[in-house]
């Protein structure tokens, strides 16, 4: 199911939308102060590509994440949230589009405070 999941998804979206995130971190990337948000970027493509099957773990951040995370939604986490959640809420009308809705509940949290985010596989048990 993963799998099937995960491939409806690359094709309806998931890899533009991973190519995007690549971009953006590339861009952050061009600054020294930038690299730290531009790796944040790439955590974020990389689930956004297969979101299937993983799941995502907030907390475990210290000092350094919190600041990062508070000017994460500053600039950008905060509209990134909204939008996810949006997207979200109108995937879950249709009984079948409730699978994706899930996955951009997911994103909504990740893009929120990526920061000491950890994403990990789930167990197939």
């Amino acid at each position: 199911m993963h799998l099937l999941g995960n491939l409806i998804w690359i094709v309806f979206g998931g890899l533009v939308s991973s190519i995007l995130w690549l971009i953006a971190g590339f861009l952050c990337c061009l600054t020294f102060v930038g690299i730290p948000f531009g790796i944040q970027c790439f955590k974020i493509a990389s689930f956004v590509l297969w979101p299937f099957g993983r799941d995502v773990d907030i907390g475990g951040f210290g000092i350094g994440g919190l600041l990062g995370n508070f000017i994460w939604i500053l600039l950008l986490g905060w509209e990134l949230f909204v939008s996810h959640m949006v997207i979200a809420l109108i995937f879950c009308i249709t009984i079948i589009g409730i699978p994706f809705g899930k996955q951009h509940f997911k994103l909504a949290k990740l893009s929120l405070v990526p920061f000491g985010a950890k994403i990990y596989t789930k167990s197939w048990i």
